[in-house]
């Protein structure tokens, strides 16, 4: 069980935080529970920015993130946080962008340690579809999914794909 400096709550889902004392470690999407207020001054400024994009989702995120994962999933995460809230992109187009396969795009979202912060939810499949989310294809995860592109208004964004 990891241990949260924090839990915000979102409608339908939960967001746990961890962090150190200077950089965000990751970020959890969680079945809904109740909130747990903030250890320390960065969980605390990170609950608010997560807030706050609940609230409304162009609110934007000035978070310090503990460098994670390898070469090639840093630049396909600077690539998903490039894509505007309302929109979003397929595995197919950020693949053919970084010269690789879209599944492998497929992958390194799912491995994405700051969820929403880094909005992987904004990469859908080709065909028109949501794709998977965080690593599954259905259940509670894809309804998150479902719930944050609509949440930015971006439903008709996954319909033109």
């Amino acid at each position: 069980m990891t241990d949260y400096q924090a839990i915000v709550v979102a409608p339908g889902f939960c967001l746990g935080i961890c962090c150190d004392a200077d950089e965000i470690t990751g970020i959890d999407f969680l079945e809904p529970r109740p909130a747990l207020a903030p250890t320390t001054p960065l969980a605390a400024e990170a609950a608010r920015q997560l807030q706050a994009y609940l609230r409304d989702p162009a609110s934007p995120f000035s978070l310090p993130l503990k460098p994670a994962g390898t070469s090639f999933q840093r630049r396909v995460w600077e690539q998903i946080a490039a894509i505007p809230g309302g929109r979003t992109e397929t595995y197919g187009q950020l693949a053919k962008a970084l010269h690789n396969a879209p599944r492998a795009i497929g992958q390194a979202c799912g491995a994405n340690p700051y969820p929403v912060v880094v909005p992987c939810h904004r990469v859908v499949a080709s065909h028109g579809g949501l794709g998977g989310f965080a690593r599954e294809r259905g259940g509670f995860l894809l309804e998150v999914k479902r719930w944050l592109l609509q949440h930015e208004n971006a439903e008709l964004a996954i319909k033109t794909h």
